[in-house]
């Protein structure tokens, strides 16, 4: 199991951007359509508060919803999910198990194989190009 990663509110504030911080600490939105300059590379996904891996763009897809969607987190990744009751609505969570850092959520509509879109904010990621 990979180590967890705890730092004070005011460590994540210092280490984020305002947007990335409101997204990932205090389980904010973006709006949709501001991350749609990810590449179309190999490569993967990461955490952007603790750098876990999370997503490899292979498993990438466009939904048309405004949000990076993913049908499948990658294997042995750092991502979990919990029940979100916020907004008088109930959803699937995503976050980074590592850092507890909010991803998005998970929803059953999704392309196969597993059916499932991850719908992500695009602040919550960094995209690194797959090593050679």
């Amino acid at each position: 199991m990979t180590e967890k990663i705890v730092k004070s509110d005011a460590e994540w504030q210092s280490l984020l951007s305002p947007l990335a911080y409101k997204v990932t600490r205090k389980h904010g939105t973006e709006r949709a359509f501001t991350h749609d300059d990810f590449p179309n590379s190999a490569g993967l996904f990461h955490c952007v508060c603790c750098g876990a891996p999370l997503f490899d763009a292979a498993q990438k897809f466009e939904s048309g919803t405004g949000w990076p969607s993913f049908w499948a987190p990658m294997d042995g990744a750092s991502v979990g999910t919990s029940e979100d009751r916020s907004f008088f609505m109930r959803r699937t969570e995503v976050h980074c198990t590592r850092c507890e850092a909010h991803l998005g959520h998970v929803f059953p509509d999704g392309p196969q194989p597993t059916g499932l879109r991850y719908c992500l904010n695009g602040v919550a990621l960094d995209f690194r190009l797959r090593p050679a």
